[in-house]
C-alpha cells in the first residue's frame, strides 16, 4: 500500500477556473518548461546557454542550460546539486530550499499561472487585448527588479534606512540597466516603449546608437495587482530625491497594493502611500492575520480611486476602515474627505483614524519600535460624523425655511472633530479643515463652504482678521453659491467669534493640563517621606531602596548616579557619562535612575537630530533630567548643543524668518537651562570634550557581577521578585525627591580637600567636587543646619561621602585607561601572570577563550592597549600574531595612595 507522502510524490492538483486536474508528475514536466521556470526567478541564460549558477556562489556561469530536455548541470565541484542533473522539480526544489512534495506544488502554482493568462488571452474583452502581455511582461521585468535589489548597495541602504525588508515584502530596484548588455534585444526595447519603461526621446549615442530614457531610474519598486493577484503596474519611489518629484507610476495606472483585499477582511487600514502599506505588511499584517486585518494603499491624499473604493464595497465581512494617511494638513484633511464618503456609501461602518506620533507611517517605525503599531491600534481613535444631523437640517429647511434659520442663527460651533471644526450659519454650512493655530495675533484657517440646497461647496484659505481675504470670501461664494451677501457677511463674523471663543478655551485647557504636571505629595505620604529623609544613615537606607527598586550591585554607582539625577533641580546641576561595553548593562542601569526620578521632570532620548535642541521653548528644558541612551548616535552639531547646555546653561541661536512683508529677517532663538544629564557610552575615550565637564562612571563587568544579574533574571523567571513591589519602591522614592526643595549652600571646609595634581583637567575637577559635596548637603537637607542669610551647612561628614562615592571617577580621571578598558587590563594581567608569567607571549584565542570575550570586543581593546604602549606585537597577519604586556602598571597601588591621601585631609580638617 503506498504511504501519504508517496501519494503526493505521484500526483499534483492545481487548478484552472473552477476545475479541478490530478496531474502525474510526468505531464508536470510536460506541461511547465525549464524556460518558464527560469523566466519566474528572473534567470536568462547567455549566448552558450549558460547560468551564474543560483545554488552557490559562482563567479563564473557555471549551470549549463539543455533546453532540448528541459534539464540543467552544474559544472562547478563546490555545488550542492554537482554531478544531478535538475529537471524542472528539481530546480525548483533546491531554489527555494523545500522538498519535494513542496516543489511539486509550486509547480502546480506555475502551470495554473499560465493557464490563467492563456484562459485570459482568450477572452479578447475590448479593449483588453494586450492586457495578457502586459501581465507577463511585467511579472518578468519585476522579477528581474527583485534581483536588482539584492545587488544594489544603495538600494539596500535606502530600505534599511526606511526599515523596510525584502525577505518579508516584494521590492525591486530599477537601477537603468534593464535593457543593457545581454538583456538588450527588440523585443524587450518595443515592450518597455509600449508601456512606458523606456522614453524615446530622439537621442543619439557616441556611436551613433539609440539611447532611450529610463523611467523610474534609481528607484524602489512595488507592484500594483489585479483581482487575480496578477502583476497589473508598478510603482516607483526615487532613492536620491526627497525634494522635488519623488512617486512615478506607469502610464495607465491600475491594480492595487499589496494586492485585493482577502474576501474574510473585517479590519481595513488605508495608508496614504505605498511605503506606509509595505510599513504595516511588516508589522500589523504579520502579526495579526487570525484577525482579518488587511491593509491598502492610497496614491497620495487625492488617491483614493475608484478601483479602490469597488474593492472596499466588495468585502462582505468588513466591520471598519482604520484611516493611518500623515499628520500633515493635507493628511488629515483628506481623512476626513474620505472618512465621509466611505460612511455615505456604508453609514454602518466604523471609521477610525491612528493618532501617529510622528509624520507618516514610515517615519514612526523608524523612531520607535515595531510594538508601536499594536498600541495605536489599540488607542485608535474613532471619528464623529454628522451627516444625519446635516439632513435633517436640510430637510428642515424645506418644510419650514424661517423657523430653520432662527435655529441655525443660535447654533455654536461643533468641534467635536478639533480637526474638522463644523459651524452651521444662516447662509450655508462652514467647515474648518485642519483645526485652527493657537497664535493670537492671527486666525488662519482653510474654510470650506456648502450651501445646503445643491450642496455646491467653495475652500479657500484666509485669515479672517484681514478685511480684504474676508471680502475675496465673500465674492466668490455670493457668485459661485448664489448665496446672499449680507447673511454670509453676518455669518463669517460669527464664525469669526465662535473661533476666537475656541481658541481661549483651548489654550486655557492646554494651560491647565500643563499645570497637572506639577505633582503634589499626598499627606499621608509625605511624612513618611519626610521621616525617611530625616533618617540616621539616609544614604544608606536609600542605597538599600535603590536594590528593591530594580538595580543590581553596583552598590557605589547607582548611589552615585542618584545624587547626580537629583541635581537636576538644585542651582548646580551634575552630569555624568556611563561607561560599559555592549551588554553590560548600562542602560538599564540609566533606565532605573530615570524612573526614580519624578517622571515630569525626565526627558528620555533614544535620538537627537542636528538642530532639535535649538527649537525646543525657552524654559521647557529648566530644571529637567535630560536621558541618553546611547550618546554614541548624537552628530556634532547635537554634541555641541549639549556641551553648551551643560556649560553655559543657555543655547542661543540666530535663525532666519519672514516677516508680514514677506522679508527675511533674522531672529535670535533662546532655550534655557539648567538641566541634569546621564549619558550612555560604549567608547567614551571619544568624548575628550565632554570628559572633562562630567562625572564618568564604569559599569561594574566583573565576574561576580555577572553572576548577580543572572541570579536576579533566575528570580524573576521564577517570580521570586514582584515587579509590583518595585514599582511601589521607585513611587516612594520620587515622592522623596519631590520633596527636596532648592537652596543655597556653603562649605567652610572647601579650602582643606585637595585633589591628586595628576587628575585629567583638576580644574574642572575641583569645581565638580565641590558641587557634588553641595549635592550630599542638599539631600541632607532635613537634617542640616542653616545660617542667618537661610544657607544650608556642609559638615565634615558631607566630605568624607564625597570621596568614598566619586573615588573611583577620579581614578578614571587620572587614569589614561577608560573604566572598561581598565577591567579588561587588570583581567588581563591575572590571566596571563597565572598562566606563563609577566614575560609570556600570548595569542588572541587564548584570551578570548579564556575571558570569554567576543572577538570584536577583544580586538578592540588590543587596539586600544597597543595604541597606549601597554602591549607590543610580533608576528605576520598570514601567520598570525602573538602579544606580550610591557607595562605592568599597579593601578591598586595608585588607588591606595590616593585614598589614603584623601582620608588624612578629613581627618586634619578642623
Amino acid at each position: 500500500m503506498l504511504s501519504i507522502w508517496n501519494l503526493f510524490y505521484n500526483f499534483a492538483t492545481y487548478q484552472i477556473g473552477n476545475k479541478k486536474i490530478n496531474m502525474e508528475i510526468t505531464e508536470i514536466k510536460q506541461q511547465l518548461t525549464l524556460a518558464s521556470v527560469l523566466q519566474h526567478y528572473g534567470l536568462k541564460p547567455d549566448k552558450n546557454g549558460r547560468l551564474h549558477c543560483p545554488f552557490h556562489d559562482d563567479k563564473t556561469p557555471s549551470l549549463q542550460v539543455y533546453p532540448q530536455t528541459h534539464t540543467v548541470y552544474c559544472f562547478s565541484s563546490n555545488c550542492k546539486t554537482h554531478g544531478k542533473s535538475l529537471d524542472v522539480i528539481d530546480f525548483i526544489m533546491y531554489k527555494e530550499n523545500m522538498n519535494k512534495h513542496q516543489a511539486l506544488k509550486r509547480a502546480s502554482t506555475l502551470i495554473k499561472s499560465e493557464e490563467s493568462v492563456k484562459a485570459c488571452s482568450t477572452e479578447n474583452k475590448p479593449g483588453q487585448e494586450n492586457e495578457p502581455e502586459r501581465i507577463l511582461f511585467l511579472t518578468k521585468l519585476f522579477s528581474s527588479f527583485k534581483i536588482s535589489l539584492e545587488r544594489s548597495k544603495p538600494a539596500l541602504d535606502y530600505i534599511r534606512i526606511r526599515n523596510l525588508d525584502y525577505k518579508q515584502i516584494e521590492i525591486g530596484y530599477n537601477g537603468g540597466s534593464f535593457h543593457h548588455g545581454e538583456k538588450k534585444e527588440e523585443t524587450l526595447i518595443t515592450q518597455c516603449l509600449k508601456y512606458g519603461l523606456l522614453l524615446d526621446k530622439n537621442l543619439i549615442g557616441h556611436k551613433g546608437e539609440k539611447i532611450y530614457s529610463v523611467f523610474g531610474k534609481n528607484c524602489i519598486v512595488f507592484p500594483l495587482k489585479n483581482k487575480d493577484n496578477q502583476i497589473v503596474s508598478l510603482y516607483f519611489r526615487s532613492t536620491i530625491n526627497d525634494k522635488d518629484q519623488r512617486h512615478f507610476y506607469l502610464k495607465n495606472r491600475q491594480g492595487l497594493y499589496p494586492a485585493y483585499p482577502d474576501k474574510t477582511t473585517k479590519t481595513l487600514i488605508l495608508t496614504e502611500s505605498v511605503i506606509d502599506t509595505a510599513t504595516l505588511m511588516q508589522t500589523v499584517i504579520a502579526t495579526k492575520n487570525e484577525e482579518a486585518i488587511s491593509t491598502l494603499a492610497c496614491y497620495g491624499t487625492n488617491g483614493l480611486m475608484e478601483e479602490h473604493l469597488q474593492a472596499i464595497k466588495s468585502l462582505p465581512e468588513l466591520f471598519e476602515i482604520i484611516f493611518a494617511f500623515d499628520m500633515d494638513e493635507a493628511g488629515k484633511e483628506s481623512t476626513s474627505k474620505y472618512a465621509r464618503q466611505l460612511h455615505e456609501f456604508n453609514s454602518q461602518l466604523r471609521i477610525s483614524t491612528l493618532e501617529l506620533p510622528c509624520k507618516d507611517v514610515n517615519e514612526t517605525l523608524q523612531a520607535h519600535e515595531p510594538e508601536i503599531f499594536a498600541h495605536l491600534l489599540e488607542n485608535r481613535k474613532e471619528i464623529p460624523f454628522l451627516f444625519s444631523t446635516e439632513k435633517q437640517s436640510i430637510e428642515i429647511k424645506k418644510e419650514e425655511p424661517n423657523q430653520q434659520i432662527n435655529e441655525l442663527s443660535n447654533t455654536p460651533l461643533n468641534a467635536t472633530d478639533p480637526y474638522n471644526l463644523y459651524y452651521s450659519g444662516e447662509a450655508a454650512d462652514y467647515y474648518v479643515k485642519g483645526g485652527i493655530r493657537c497664535s493670537l495675533d492671527c486666525l488662519k484657517v482653510s474654510l470650506q463652504i456648502i450651501d445646503r440646497a445643491s450642496r455646491m461647496d467653495i475652500r479657500t484659505k484666509a485669515d479672517l482678521y484681514e478685511h480684504r481675504q474676508v471680502n475675496t470670501i465673500i465674492k466668490t461664494a455670493c457668485e459661485q453659491l448664489n448665496i446672499d451677501k449680507e447673511l454670509l457677511h453676518k455669518d463669517l463674523s460669527h464664525l469669526t467669534q465662535e473661533l476666537e471663543t475656541y481658541r481661549s478655551e483651548t489654550l486655557k485647557a492646554r494651560s491647565q493640563q500643563s499645570q497637572k504636571k506639577m505633582v503634589t505629595v499626598p499627606a499621608n505620604i509625605m511624612n513618611q517621606c519626610l521621616d525617611f529623609l530625616k533618617s540616621d544613615n539616609l544614604l544608606q537606607n536609600l542605597n538599600e531602596l535603590l536594590g528593591k527598586s530594580g538595580i543590581v550591585g553596583e552598590d557605589t554607582n547607582r548611589l552615585f548616579l542618584f545624587l547626580i539625577a537629583c541635581s537636576y533641580k538644585m542651582p548646580d546641576t551634575l552630569h555624568a557619562l556611563i561607561q560599559g561595553s555592549s551588554g553590560s548593562g548600562k542602560t538599564r542601569l540609566l533606565k532605573i535612575i530615570c524612573e526614580v526620578m519624578p517622571i515630569e521632570d525626565v526627558i528620555k532620548f533614544t535620538r537627537v537630530t542636528d538642530n532639535s535642541f535649538y527649537n525646543y521653548r525657552e524654559d521647557y528644558l529648566v530644571n529637567k533630567l535630560l536621558g541618553f541612551e546611547d550618546i554614541d548616535g548624537l552628530k556634532e552639531e547635537a554634541m555641541y548643543a549639549v556641551r553648551e547646555l551643560i556649560s553655559n546653561e543657555i543655547l542661543v541661536s540666530s535663525t532666519t524668518t519672514k516677516t508680514e512683508e514677506g522679508k527675511l529677517v533674522a531672529i535670535e532663538r533662546t532655550v534655557r537651562g539648567p538641566v541634569a544629564s546621564i549619558s550612555c557610552t560604549t567608547r567614551g575615550e571619544i568624548y575628550e570634550d565632554n570628559m572633562s565637564r562630567v562625572f564618568l562612571i564604569a559599569v561594574d563587568e566583573s565576574p561576580a557581577q555577572t553572576k548577580r544579574i543572572i541570579h536576579y533574571q533566575q528570580q524573576t523567571a521564577c517570580g521570586q521578585i514582584e515587579h509590583r513591589q518595585e514599582k511601589e519602591t521607585r513611587q516612594f522614592i520620587q515622592n522623596c525627591v519631590r520633596l527636596l526643595q532648592s537652596c543655597e549652600v556653603i562649605n567652610p571646609y572647601a579650602g582643606q580637600i585637595h585633589l591628586p595634581e595628576q587628575a585629567h583637567k583638576i580644574r574642572r575637577l575641583n569645581d565638580l567636587y565641590l558641587s557634588f559635596v553641595k549635592q550630599i548637603t542638599l539631600l541632607h537637607q532635613y537634617q542640616r543646619e542653616k545660617d542667618a542669610q537661610g544657607r544650608l551647612i556642609s559638615i565634615k561628614e558631607d566630605l568624607r561621602i564625597a570621596n568614598d562615592i566619586m573615588f573611583d571617577s577620579i581614578i578614571l580621571k587620572i587614569d589614561e585607561l577608560d573604566g572598561g578598558l581598565r577591567q579588561f587590563f587588570e583581567r588581563l594581567k591575572k590571566h596571563v601572570q597565572s598562566s606563563g608569567g609577566k614575560d609570556q607571549w600570548f595569542i588572541l584565542r587564548d584570551i578570548r577563550q579564556g575571558l570569554h570575550l567576543s572577538k570584536t570586543q577583544l580586538h578592540r581593546y588590543i587596539n586600544e592597549l597597543l595604541e597606549l604602549e601597554y602591549l607590543q606585537q610580533k608576528g605576520y597577519a598570514n601567520r598570525g600574531f602573538q602579544y606580550q604586556i610591557t607595562y605592568w602598571d599597579n593601578i591598586e597601588a595608585l588607588r591606595s595612595q590616593i585614598k589614603q591621601q584623601l582620608d588624612n585631609q578629613i581627618k586634619e580638617i578642623k
